[in-house]
C-alpha cells in the first residue's frame, strides 16, 4: 500500500512539523514550541513568513527589535518553563542571523534549548553573490552561518527538503536531551526554503513527547555512598540542574534526612527556601561567607546538578585540596570534572537511590552547629548593609526594598555587572525556583530581553505574577529595546534602572588591580570632554512604559507598589554610588590575568598579593 503525502513546501513543511510537536507536563499536553521570534528580511519572509502566516495561530510570532534581544528572550521563555518548551527565532541572511550568535552562546553555555531557523546563500548558486552573502574565495560552501556551529549543540544546513525528515526529529532530540541540551541551528536556503517535496503524511502526525530521566548506575550510586558516609563534614552543592531535574523536593528530604548543610550555585539560587536550617548561603565568587567557610573545610562535597564553573569554585581556590567530590550530573562531562567520583544520571532519580542505601547516616552535630553559626552571622552582615541609612544609596539596598515587597511568586531575572553578586549574596528565597541570574555566559543585556521571554512564559503558567528585572545603566544602554516589545505585546514587566555612571563593577575590578579609572565609568573616558548622563525615565516613557526616576529607598518604595499595581511595563530609575554600598564579604578568590610586570607600584604588589592566593588552587581536570 503506498503511503499518502503532502506536497509542501521545504519552510511549510517544518512549520506544519513543529505545531504537531507536544509535551506532556505534570500530566497536561501542550505544544511544546511556544511560537517565536522573528525579524523578517529578504532571506526569510517570502517562504518562510508564508508558512508561518498560516500557522499564526498555533505558533504566535512575536516580532523583535534585535535578532540577539530574540534569541535572549527565548533563553528567558526557556529557563522559565525548566527547558521544557522552547521558542524558535527566524532571522534573515547576512547581519540579521549573526546578530543571533551571542544569544546562541548564551544558550550553549546555560544548555537551554532553542531553535535557530536562519535564511542562508542560494544552494544553486546561480545569483551569487547575494545581497549580505560573504565570499570565502577558496571554500564556496563556507558562509557567516557556518561560525554557529561553535555555538550550538546541534547545526545543519538544508540543501534539499527531503532532509528535514531526519533533521527535525534530530534537532528536537537535541533540545529535548537532558544531557545534551542546548541550542539548534538550521540554516536554510533562500531557494530551498520554497522547493516543494512529497512528504508522508505520517511525518506530521500529533506526536507527544516526554524528557527522558536517566536512572543511576547502582555501582557508581554505591560508590558515592560509600564515601559519604565516611564524611566527618560533608556538604551539597546545589546546582540548576536540581530545577530542571524537579528534584527540589527529593533535595530537601535527602538533606534533612541526613543532617548536611546546602548551599547553593548562582544558577541554584531559589532551591532551598531562605529560612531553611539547612540552607547555608550561595557558593563562590558572588557567594556568602558562610558558604565558603563551610567549602573550605568541607571533606566530601556532593555537588548536584551544577558545572562546577570558576564563581562557583573559586577558580579551584574554595574547597580544601584533599576534599573529595562527588559529582551527581545528568551530563557525563559534568559529572567528573576534578576528578569527581561521577553519578552520571538524572538528579531526581539519583538523589532517591542515594538515600535509599545511606542508611541512618548523619552529619556530626559539631559540623552542621559550626555551618549553622555562620549562616547566623552571613544574614546580620546582609541584613546591616542592606538597611536603608546605611551608606549612599546601592545595589543590595534595592534589591532587599524589591525582596520585601514583590510577591512569593513573581520572578526575578538580573544578569552581568555588578548586581548578579549583589542579587545572589542579598536576594532571600520567598518562593522555589523564581530566581534566574544569568551568569552562564555572564552576558551584558540579557535582562530585559530575557525578562520579556521569561514574562511570555509566565503568562502562559501564572498571569498574576510578575517578572521583575534588576539592571545597571550599561546594560540597559546595551539593549533595551525589549521595553517596546513588552509594551507592543502587553507582557508586563517591572525594570529596575540603577545608575551607577557607567560599568562600575568594572570599574572596581579595575582599582582592585592596582590600576586607575579609566574609560569605564563615563567621567573618566578620556575621549569625553563633557560628560553628561542618559534620561532613562524621559526614554523609557518613548517606548510606551509608565516610568519615573526617585532618590531614595522610601521614594522607590512607593514607585514599586505604582509599578505592581499598574497594567504595563513600568521603569523605575534610581541612581546608586559606583564605588560604596558594594558587598565587600563572601568572596573567593578569582583567577584575572594580572601584569607580571609593570612600572606601577602599586600594581606590582596587588599582582603579587593576587598571585599567592594561588597556592590554594586545586590541580585537576
Amino acid at each position: 500500500m503506498t503511503e499518502s503525502t503532502l506536497k509542501l513546501t521545504t519552510a511549510q513543511a517544518i512549520i506544519k512539523y513543529l505545531s504537531n510537536q507536544f509535551i506532556e507536563i505534570d500530566g497536561s499536553e501542550m505544544r511544546i514550541c511556544g511560537g517565536g521570534f522573528g525579524i523578517f528580511g529578504h532571506g526569510n519572509v517570502t517562504c518562510l513568513g508564508e508558512a508561518l502566516y498560516d500557522h499564526r495561530e498555533d505558533l504566535p510570532l512575536y516580532r523583535g527589535q534585535n535578532e540577539q534581544g530574540m534569541g535572549f528572550a527565548a533563553a528567558g521563555y526557556a529557563k522559565q518553563w525548566l527547558r521544557r518548551r522552547f521558542m524558535f527565532c527566524t532571522a534573515s541572511a547576512g547581519p540579521g542571523t549573526t546578530n543571533l550568535l551571542t544569544a546562541a552562546a548564551l544558550a550553549h553555555a546555560n544548555r537551554l534549548p532553542m531553535l535557530m531557523l536562519c535564511g542562508d546563500t542560494f544552494i544553486t548558486r546561480l545569483p551569487d553573490p547575494v545581497l549580505q552573502q560573504l565570499e570565502h574565495f577558496n571554500n564556496p560552501t563556507l558562509g557567516v552561518n557556518d561560525a554557529f556551529k561553535a555555538v550550538s549543540r546541534f547545526w545543519d544546513r538544508i540543501t534539499h527538503p527531503a532532509q528535514i525528515l531526519q533533521s527535525l526529529p534530530a534537532a528536537l532530540a537535541t533540545m529535548l536531551d537532558p544531557a545534551d541540551c542546548g541550542p539548534v541551528f538550521i540554516g536554510l536556503p533562500q531557494d530551498v526554503q520554497g522547493w516543494h517535496y512529497d512528504y508522508p503524511e505520517s511525518f506530521f502526525e500529533r506526536k507527544v513527547h516526554r524528557i527522558r530521566r536517566q536512572g543511576p548506575d547502582l555501582a557508581e550510586v554505591m560508590d558515592a555512598a560509600k564515601l559519604l558516609k565516611m564524611a566527618k563534614r560533608p556538604m551539597i552543592i546545589a546546582g540548576g540542574g536540581i530545577q530542571y531535574s524537579g528534584a527540589v523536593s527529593e533535595l530537601t528530604k535527602f538533606a534533612e534526612a541526613h543532617d548536611i548543610p546546602v548551599v547553593e550555585t548562582i544558577a541554584g539560587r531559589a532551591n532551598l527556601m531562605h529560612d531553611h536550617r539547612l540552607n547555608i548561603g550561595p557558593i563562590g565568587v558572588t557567594g556568602s561567607d558562610s558558604a565558603n567557610a563551610i567549602a573550605e573545610r568541607a571533606d566530601v562535597i556532593l555537588a548536584v546538578g551544577t558545572r562546577l564553573q570558576d564563581f562557583t569554585t573559586g577558580s579551584w581556590t574554595a574547597f580544601a585540596k584533599d576534599a573529595q567530590i562527588i559529582g551527581i550530573n545528568v551530563g557525563r562531562h559534568d559529572a567528573m570534572k576534578h576528578l569527581s567520583l561521577p553519578v552520571v544520571a538524572d538528579a531526581k532519580l539519583s538523589i532517591t537511590a542515594l538515600g535509599a542505601v545511606m542508611s541512618e547516616y548523619k552529619t556530626p552535630s559539631s559540623w552542621l552547629d559550626f555551618a549553622c553559626d555562620e549562616r547566623t552571622k552571613w544574614v546580620a552582615y546582609t541584613d546591616n548593609i542592606t538597611a536603608g541609612g546605611n551608606g549612599p544609596n546601592s545595589y543590595c539596598q534595592v534589591i532587599r526594598a524589591v525582596n520585601d515587597l514583590c510577591d512569593p511568586r513573581d520572578r526575578l531575572v538580573a544578569a552581568a555587572g555588578g548586581l548578579p553578586a549583589e542579587v545572589t549574596a542579598h536576594w532571600q528565597t520567598k518562593s522555589i525556583g523564581t530566581v534566574d541570574v544569568e551568569f552562564g555566559f555572564s552576558c551584558m543585556g540579557y535582562e530585559i530581553a530575557g525578562g520579556w521571554g521569561a514574562r511570555i512564559a509566565q503568562f502562559e503558567q501564572e498571569p498574576d505574577r510578575d517578572t521583575i528585572i534588576f539592571t545597571g545603566d550599561g546594560s540597559y544602554m546595551l539593549m533595551n529595546s525589549d521595553i517596546y516589545s513588552s509594551v507592543l505585546t502587553n507582557k508586563k514587566l517591572i525594570i529596575c534602572v540603577l545608575d551607577n555612571g557607567g560599568f562600575a563593577v568594572i570599574n572596581k575590578l579595575q582599582n582592585n588591580t592596582g590600576n586607575e579609572s579609566f574609560n569605564n565609568l563615563i567621567v573618566d573616558c578620556p575621549t569625553v570632554p563633557t560628560p553628561f548622563f542618559v534620561d532613562f525615565e524621559a526614554h523609557s516613557k518613548s517606548m510606551g512604559a509608565n516610568a519615573e526616576t526617585v532618590s531614595n529607598l522610601v521614594e522607590f518604595g512607593d514607585a514599586f507598589k505604582r509599578a505592581k499595581s499598574a497594567d504595563k511595563t513600568s521603569v523605575i530609575v534610581m541612581k546608586v554610588d559606583a564605588f560604596e554600598g558594594w558587598t565587600t564579604k563572601g568572596h573567593t578568590w578569582w583567577e584575572v590575568g594580572t601584569p607580571h610586570i609593570t612600572d606601577n607600584p602599586v600594581i606590582a604588589e596587588k599582582h603579587l598579593e593576587i598571585e599567592a592566593s594561588r597556592a590554594k588552587q586545586r590541580k585537576g581536570i
